[in-house]
């Protein structure tokens, strides 16, 4: 009986698993009616895109990251000190127990109601619980060497699969006219550039998602997590499909626009004002143009017009133009962003990227370092490096 119950436990999850993988590789899920997965097969000279290639991409997120970790600590670091880039000296937070429980359980920026019940409970007074919070605001935030090695690695990257994209598709015929994309779909021939092209991206994005809980958290953080899952969502189903020749137009057009935006972040903390504002325009430029005209108007109508001539819309269609849109909205929140801070930059008022944590102020006068030193047993405000 032991032995019957044994054999039950091992068939059904091998059962339930066979069904799971038949439901999320059904045919009609993934292709055009009256087309299987055996009409994609490898034949005749004929070499196709497999869900099974997608694994390639795990090593490449790896060696990505450590390809990541050796740029930025022997060249990015070298290259922010030959531009002069310093981290800030922050004033160390003072020992206080109750205030640092409050700051990681309860908030990090507390009412002013709070902070007088604070007060009663610390005897200091509403300035001194005050410039607690803003120096150990300060203590977690990034410093600016590490913002710059993160922008120097996002600005290679991001250039050379731009340059690797555009090397990959200008002598192809559906980049400059964009019905082409669907001649002869699905049966259209994976090339050796397109597989490297689409292992790298997807490599990268998953390196992102990796890398999160280390990287400068921006305002738009949320944003950001949503754009990287989308993302790899949309490049792993349109790989599986065989919408390698859109996916790749898609990919440039991203690229194209996103190097130019870390180059600027690069040329921001480096203070090189004129020409961050310079790269500022040119970057607002190109992505107006790529994600709000020619992504929603030529690429997205190419996904949603053209393959309603060649065949019945199925899930698959569904899903992959759903993706793109919500990439194009998250484009638009973005888009908002940068208007905001384009404006800024007209009347004098830019200071930066508008997404990023901004460090405060911490001044006090004499007076209030020598009431600090009455109150504590701390032999006052310690300097530290971030």
């Amino acid at each position: 009986m032991c032995l019957g119950v044994h054999c039950v436990h091992r068939l059904f999850p091998n059962t339930m698993v066979q069904s799971i993988s038949e439901w999320l590789w059904w045919e009609r899920l993934w292709l055009p009616a009256n087309l299987s997965w055996s009409d994609l097969e490898d034949r005749d000279g004929r070499v196709y895109a497999k869900p099974s290639h997608l694994h390639a991409a795990l090593p490449y997120a790896f060696v990505l990251l450590i390809i990541r970790y050796l740029f930025e600590r022997y060249i990015a670091i070298p290259l922010a000190g030959l531009l002069g880039l310093r981290d800030r000296l922050h004033l160390t937070a003072e020992h206080n127990p109750l205030l640092q429980h409050y700051f990681l359980t309860q908030s990090q920026t507390p009412t002013q109601g709070n902070v007088r019940a604070l007060c009663k409970k610390t005897g200091w007074s509403e300035r001194r619980v005050n410039i607690w919070f803003r120096r150990r605001r300060n203590q977690d935030r990034p410093g600016l060497c590490k913002k710059f090695c993160e922008a120097s690695w996002r600005f290679v990257f991001y250039l050379s699969a731009f340059v690797g994209g555009l090397l990959s598709l200008y002598d192809k015929p559906w980049f400059y006219d964009l019905r082409e994309v669907w001649a002869g779909f699905p049966k259209q021939s994976m090339l050796t550039s397109q597989y490297r092209y689409y292992m790298v991206e997807i490599g990268f994005y998953f390196s992102l998602l990796l890398s999160l809980t280390f990287d400068v958290k921006r305002k738009d953080f949320r944003e950001q997590v949503i754009h990287h899952i989308a993302t790899l969502t949309l490049l792993a189903f349109s790989w599986s499909s065989n919408y390698i020749r859109v996916g790749t137009v898609v990919m440039v057009l991203h690229d194209s626009s996103d190097w130019l935006l870390e180059v600027g972040k690069m040329f921001n903390y480096a203070k090189w004002e004129w020409t961050c504002n310079i790269v500022f325009v040119l970057f607002t430029t190109v992505f107006m143009v790529t994600r709000l005209i020619i992504l929603p108007f030529w690429v997205i109508h190419c996904t949603w017009v053209y393959p309603l001539e060649l065949y019945p819309p199925f899930f698959g269609y569904y899903f992959f133009n759903a993706m793109l849109l919500l990439l194009q909205m998250l484009h638009l929140y973005w888009a908002a962003l940068i208007v905001h801070m384009f404006y800024k930059l007209l009347t004098n008022s830019f200071n930066g990227d508008d997404r990023s944590d901004q460090e405060e102020e911490d001044s006090t006068d004499t007076s209030e370092k020598d009431n600090h030193k009455r109150h504590t047993n701390d032999p006052g405000a310690r300097v530290t490096r971030h």
